[in-house]
Protein backbone atom coordinates (compact mmCIF):
# COMPACT_ATOMS: atom_id res chain seq x y z
CA UNK A 1 0.00 0.00 0.00
CA UNK A 2 1.34 3.45 -0.95
CA UNK A 3 1.57 6.08 1.74
CA UNK A 4 -0.15 9.43 1.28
CA UNK A 5 3.27 11.06 1.08
CA UNK A 6 4.43 8.78 -1.75
CA UNK A 7 1.19 9.29 -3.65
CA UNK A 8 1.45 13.08 -3.39
CA UNK A 9 5.02 13.02 -4.72
CA UNK A 10 3.97 10.83 -7.63
CA UNK A 11 1.09 13.19 -8.27
CA UNK A 12 3.58 16.02 -8.76
CA UNK A 13 5.51 14.10 -11.40
CA UNK A 14 4.17 14.75 -14.89
CA UNK A 15 4.82 11.76 -17.13
CA UNK A 16 6.34 12.64 -20.51
CA UNK A 17 6.59 10.08 -23.31
CA UNK A 18 7.58 12.12 -26.40
CA UNK A 19 11.05 13.43 -27.28
CA UNK A 20 9.50 16.59 -28.74
CA UNK A 21 8.24 17.92 -25.41
CA UNK A 22 9.40 21.56 -25.17
CA UNK A 23 11.16 21.17 -21.80
CA UNK A 24 12.94 17.97 -22.84
CA UNK A 25 14.14 19.72 -26.02
CA UNK A 26 15.34 22.68 -23.95
CA UNK A 27 17.24 20.37 -21.58
CA UNK A 28 18.89 18.58 -24.50
CA UNK A 29 19.86 21.88 -26.15
CA UNK A 30 21.24 23.37 -22.92
CA UNK A 31 23.46 20.31 -22.35
CA UNK A 32 24.68 20.43 -25.96
CA UNK A 33 25.55 24.15 -25.81
CA UNK A 34 27.13 24.17 -22.36
CA UNK A 35 25.80 27.71 -22.01
CA UNK A 36 22.60 29.27 -20.64
CA UNK A 37 19.46 29.05 -22.77
CA UNK A 38 17.97 32.26 -24.19
CA UNK A 39 16.08 32.80 -20.92
CA UNK A 40 19.11 32.11 -18.73
CA UNK A 41 18.68 28.50 -17.65
CA UNK A 42 21.47 25.90 -17.62
CA UNK A 43 21.37 22.12 -17.58
CA UNK A 44 22.73 20.10 -14.65
CA UNK A 45 22.78 16.36 -14.04
CA UNK A 46 23.16 14.02 -11.07
CA UNK A 47 21.55 13.68 -7.65
CA UNK A 48 24.45 15.22 -5.74
CA UNK A 49 24.69 18.22 -8.07
CA UNK A 50 20.93 18.74 -7.81
CA UNK A 51 21.22 18.71 -4.01
CA UNK A 52 24.05 21.26 -4.22
CA UNK A 53 21.85 23.47 -6.42
CA UNK A 54 19.05 23.24 -3.85
CA UNK A 55 21.48 24.02 -1.02
CA UNK A 56 22.82 27.00 -2.99
CA UNK A 57 19.32 28.46 -3.35
CA UNK A 58 19.22 28.31 -7.15
CA UNK A 59 16.07 28.95 -9.11
CA UNK A 60 14.69 25.88 -10.92
CA UNK A 61 12.71 25.87 -14.11
CA UNK A 62 12.17 22.09 -14.34
CA UNK A 63 13.48 18.87 -12.79
CA UNK A 64 13.59 15.62 -14.76
CA UNK A 65 13.63 12.06 -13.38
CA UNK A 66 14.03 8.84 -15.32
CA UNK A 67 11.59 6.01 -14.65
CA UNK A 68 14.28 3.94 -12.91
CA UNK A 69 15.17 6.86 -10.60
CA UNK A 70 11.61 7.47 -9.41
CA UNK A 71 12.66 6.52 -5.86
CA UNK A 72 15.08 9.49 -5.90
CA UNK A 73 12.14 11.78 -6.70
CA UNK A 74 10.51 10.83 -3.39
CA UNK A 75 13.59 12.07 -1.51
CA UNK A 76 14.26 15.20 -3.61
CA UNK A 77 10.80 16.55 -4.42
CA UNK A 78 10.11 17.91 -0.90
CA UNK A 79 13.30 20.01 -1.20
CA UNK A 80 12.59 21.41 -4.67
CA UNK A 81 9.60 23.66 -4.06
CA UNK A 82 5.98 23.30 -5.08
CA UNK A 83 5.96 25.55 -8.14
CA UNK A 84 8.70 23.82 -10.13
CA UNK A 85 7.77 21.56 -13.08
CA UNK A 86 8.77 17.96 -12.25
CA UNK A 87 8.75 15.43 -15.06
CA UNK A 88 9.08 11.64 -15.23
CA UNK A 89 10.66 10.28 -18.42
CA UNK A 90 11.11 6.73 -19.73
CA UNK A 91 14.75 5.69 -19.27
CA UNK A 92 15.46 5.71 -23.01
CA UNK A 93 14.05 9.21 -23.46
CA UNK A 94 15.99 10.50 -20.43
CA UNK A 95 19.22 9.01 -21.86
CA UNK A 96 18.73 10.95 -25.13
CA UNK A 97 18.52 14.25 -23.23
CA UNK A 98 21.61 14.02 -21.01
CA UNK A 99 25.30 13.70 -21.99
CA UNK A 100 26.34 11.15 -19.36
CA UNK A 101 26.95 7.61 -20.59
CA UNK A 102 25.74 6.25 -17.25
CA UNK A 103 22.99 8.68 -16.23
CA UNK A 104 21.85 8.79 -12.60
CA UNK A 105 18.33 9.57 -13.70
CA UNK A 106 18.17 13.13 -12.33
CA UNK A 107 18.61 16.36 -14.31
CA UNK A 108 17.35 19.93 -14.13
CA UNK A 109 17.18 23.33 -15.76
CA UNK A 110 18.43 25.91 -13.25
CA UNK A 111 19.54 29.51 -13.21
CA UNK A 112 22.53 30.89 -11.37
CA UNK A 113 24.07 34.31 -11.47
CA UNK A 114 26.90 35.38 -13.74
CA UNK A 115 28.89 38.32 -12.36
CA UNK A 116 30.51 41.36 -13.96
CA UNK A 117 34.14 42.40 -13.51
CA UNK A 118 32.91 45.24 -11.30
CA UNK A 119 31.12 42.71 -9.06
CA UNK A 120 34.34 40.73 -8.75
CA UNK A 121 36.50 43.78 -8.02
CA UNK A 122 34.13 44.77 -5.21
CA UNK A 123 35.09 41.52 -3.45
CA UNK A 124 38.86 41.87 -3.85
CA UNK A 125 39.48 42.87 -0.23
CA UNK A 126 37.91 39.72 1.21
CA UNK A 127 40.41 37.29 -0.32
CA UNK A 128 42.54 36.63 -3.40
CA UNK A 129 41.05 36.82 -6.86
CA UNK A 130 41.79 34.02 -9.29
CA UNK A 131 42.27 34.75 -13.01
CA UNK A 132 42.15 31.80 -15.40
CA UNK A 133 43.86 32.17 -18.78
CA UNK A 134 42.86 29.54 -21.31
CA UNK A 135 42.10 26.46 -19.19
CA UNK A 136 40.16 24.34 -21.67
CA UNK A 137 39.67 21.04 -19.84
CA UNK A 138 36.32 21.09 -17.99
CA UNK A 139 37.60 18.76 -15.26
CA UNK A 140 40.53 21.09 -14.56
CA UNK A 141 38.33 24.19 -14.36
CA UNK A 142 35.85 22.40 -12.11
CA UNK A 143 38.70 21.34 -9.80
CA UNK A 144 40.03 24.91 -9.71
CA UNK A 145 36.60 26.29 -8.78
CA UNK A 146 36.16 23.68 -6.05
CA UNK A 147 39.58 24.56 -4.58
CA UNK A 148 38.85 28.29 -4.93
CA UNK A 149 35.82 27.91 -2.69
CA UNK A 150 37.62 25.52 -0.32
CA UNK A 151 40.51 27.95 0.24
CA UNK A 152 38.39 31.13 0.39
CA UNK A 153 39.22 32.84 -2.89
CA UNK A 154 36.99 35.91 -3.15
CA UNK A 155 36.04 35.46 -6.82
CA UNK A 156 37.19 34.07 -10.16
CA UNK A 157 37.77 35.77 -13.51
CA UNK A 158 37.73 33.57 -16.62
CA UNK A 159 39.69 34.87 -19.59
CA UNK A 160 39.23 34.20 -23.28
CA UNK A 161 39.84 30.63 -24.41
CA UNK A 162 38.70 29.23 -21.06
CA UNK A 163 35.94 26.61 -21.02
CA UNK A 164 32.50 27.88 -20.00
CA UNK A 165 31.63 27.60 -16.29
CA UNK A 166 28.20 26.36 -17.42
CA UNK A 167 29.69 23.31 -19.16
CA UNK A 168 28.08 20.23 -17.50
CA UNK A 169 31.48 18.62 -16.86
CA UNK A 170 32.72 21.82 -15.15
CA UNK A 171 29.62 21.86 -12.96
CA UNK A 172 30.11 18.21 -11.99
CA UNK A 173 33.84 18.55 -11.26
CA UNK A 174 33.22 21.68 -9.17
CA UNK A 175 30.89 19.69 -6.88
CA UNK A 176 28.56 22.70 -6.72
CA UNK A 177 31.19 25.41 -6.05
CA UNK A 178 30.37 26.95 -9.43
CA UNK A 179 26.92 27.82 -8.05
CA UNK A 180 28.30 29.84 -5.14
CA UNK A 181 31.50 31.51 -6.34
CA UNK A 182 31.33 34.94 -7.98
CA UNK A 183 32.58 34.22 -11.53
CA UNK A 184 33.04 36.80 -14.29
CA UNK A 185 34.11 36.28 -17.90
CA UNK A 186 36.22 39.00 -19.52
CA UNK A 187 39.33 39.79 -21.56
CA UNK A 188 42.23 39.43 -19.12
CA UNK A 189 44.43 42.06 -20.77
CA UNK A 190 41.60 44.57 -20.28
CA UNK A 191 41.10 43.34 -16.71
CA UNK A 192 44.77 43.89 -15.79
CA UNK A 193 44.35 47.68 -15.99
CA UNK A 194 41.33 47.45 -13.67
CA UNK A 195 43.27 45.26 -11.23
CA UNK A 196 46.04 47.87 -11.17
CA UNK A 197 43.54 50.68 -10.48
CA UNK A 198 42.44 48.72 -7.42
CA UNK A 199 46.02 48.38 -6.19
CA UNK A 200 46.03 44.59 -6.53
CA UNK A 201 49.31 42.69 -6.85
CA UNK A 202 49.45 40.40 -9.88
CA UNK A 203 50.94 36.95 -9.26
CA UNK A 204 51.61 34.68 -12.23
CA UNK A 205 52.20 30.94 -12.02
CA UNK A 206 54.96 29.32 -14.06
CA UNK A 207 56.05 25.72 -14.50
CA UNK A 208 59.78 26.49 -14.57
CA UNK A 209 60.76 29.95 -13.26
CA UNK A 210 59.91 32.30 -10.42
CA UNK A 211 59.90 32.42 -6.63
CA UNK A 212 59.17 29.08 -4.93
CA UNK A 213 55.53 29.17 -3.87
CA UNK A 214 56.36 28.75 -0.16
CA UNK A 215 58.58 31.87 -0.29
CA UNK A 216 56.25 34.08 -2.37
CA UNK A 217 54.31 37.01 -0.93
CA UNK A 218 50.77 35.68 -1.16
CA UNK A 219 49.01 37.72 1.50
CA UNK A 220 47.33 41.08 0.98
CA UNK A 221 45.14 42.04 -1.97
CA UNK A 222 46.19 40.08 -5.03
CA UNK A 223 45.19 38.31 -8.22
CA UNK A 224 46.63 34.86 -8.91
CA UNK A 225 46.88 34.03 -12.63
CA UNK A 226 46.65 30.39 -13.73
CA UNK A 227 47.61 29.51 -17.31
CA UNK A 228 46.15 26.90 -19.61
CA UNK A 229 47.21 23.30 -20.05
CA UNK A 230 50.48 22.98 -21.92
CA UNK A 231 51.08 26.58 -22.93
CA UNK A 232 50.78 28.18 -19.48
CA UNK A 233 50.26 31.93 -19.15
CA UNK A 234 50.46 33.91 -22.43
CA UNK A 235 53.61 36.04 -22.74
CA UNK A 236 51.67 39.30 -22.90
CA UNK A 237 50.25 38.51 -19.44
CA UNK A 238 53.54 37.23 -18.02
CA UNK A 239 55.18 40.57 -18.84
CA UNK A 240 52.60 42.39 -16.69
CA UNK A 241 52.97 40.30 -13.53
CA UNK A 242 54.44 41.76 -10.32
CA UNK A 243 55.83 38.36 -9.40
CA UNK A 244 56.11 34.92 -10.98
CA UNK A 245 55.89 31.89 -8.73
CA UNK A 246 56.76 28.26 -9.30
CA UNK A 247 55.86 25.04 -7.49
CA UNK A 248 59.13 23.10 -7.14
CA UNK A 249 58.77 19.55 -8.46
CA UNK A 250 60.84 16.74 -9.93
CA UNK A 251 62.56 17.51 -13.23
CA UNK A 252 61.18 14.20 -14.51
CA UNK A 253 57.77 15.92 -14.75
CA UNK A 254 57.46 18.77 -17.23
CA UNK A 255 54.61 20.56 -15.47
CA UNK A 256 51.74 20.04 -13.05
CA UNK A 257 48.11 19.68 -14.05
CA UNK A 258 46.44 23.13 -14.03
CA UNK A 259 43.87 22.04 -11.43
CA UNK A 260 46.54 20.63 -9.13
CA UNK A 261 48.82 23.68 -9.49
CA UNK A 262 45.99 26.12 -8.76
CA UNK A 263 44.95 24.09 -5.71
CA UNK A 264 48.48 24.12 -4.25
CA UNK A 265 48.86 27.88 -4.78
CA UNK A 266 45.42 28.59 -3.27
CA UNK A 267 46.23 26.43 -0.25
CA UNK A 268 49.54 28.24 0.26
CA UNK A 269 47.84 31.64 -0.03
CA UNK A 270 45.22 30.58 2.53
CA UNK A 271 47.92 29.28 4.89
CA UNK A 272 49.80 32.61 4.72
CA UNK A 273 46.64 34.65 5.34
CA UNK A 274 45.90 32.51 8.39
Amino acid sequence: MKTASTSSHQGRLRRIEGRHNALVKELRKAFARGEPTSDGYCAIEGARILEEAIRSGLRFRAVFFSQSAENRAERLLPQIGAHVETLLLPDKLFATAVPSESPQGVAALVRWKEFSLDDVLAKAQSGPLLAIAGVQDPGNLGTILRSAEAFDAAAVVLGEGTVSPFNPKVVRASAGSVFRLPIARTNLNDAVARFREQGLRLIGTSSHKGSPVDQAKLDGSLVIFIGGEGAGLPRDLVSQMDELIVIPHSSRVESLNAGVAASIVLYEAARKRA
